[in-house]
């Protein structure tokens, strides 16, 4: 089997839908432009809780994304998925959004991971992008194990 060529980072949240899927696209974005050898994709650990999700992404995500110059019609585009074990598998790194609330999900659905994830404090509101960019593009708050910024985003 060949060696990937990116380290890969898994975002969860609940659905799929707001928090996870901005995360995404904005980290792989902020790493294409850094340079950086990682490539993030993202799932929820509990779709079914998202009854009130309509179509594939949050609207105010998208925005928000558009905002920030990013135009990822085909990210946009993509209806919330199920973690799975081969995702986590797959992952170097996992992240979950908000550890109240998806620390006890790990527990319950996949208790194998729950103590491997790196869990940040990010509630479902809508004026919480911006701290997910900032968890996203803080240098210090990433550890330097994972990866070394090339050089900084212009």
């Amino acid at each position: 089997m060949g060696q990937r060529r990116h380290k890969i980072i898994l975002f969860l949240c609940t659905g799929n839908h707001y928090r996870s899927r901005f995360a995404e696209i904005l980290f792989n974005f902020v790493a294409g432009r850094m340079g950086l050898p990682w490539k993030a994709f993202s799932r929820g650990l509990a779709l079914e809780r998202g009854v009130n999700n309509v179509g594939p992404m949050a609207v105010s995500a998208i925005k928000a994304l558009e905002t920030r110059g990013l135009r990822a019609a085909a990210d946009f585009a993509r209806f919330p998925m199920q973690v799975t074990v081969d995702d986590l598998d797959l992952a170097d790194w996992i992240v979950a959004l908000k550890q109240a609330e998806h620390l006890p999900l790990l527990q319950e659905r996949f208790p194998a991971w729950a103590e491997k994830v790196e869990y940040w404090q990010v509630d479902d509101a809508s004026e919480v992008l911006g701290l997910i960019e900032r968890e996203v593009m803080d240098p210090e708050r990433l550890p330097r194990q994972r990866f070394t910024p090339k050089r900084s985003i212009p």
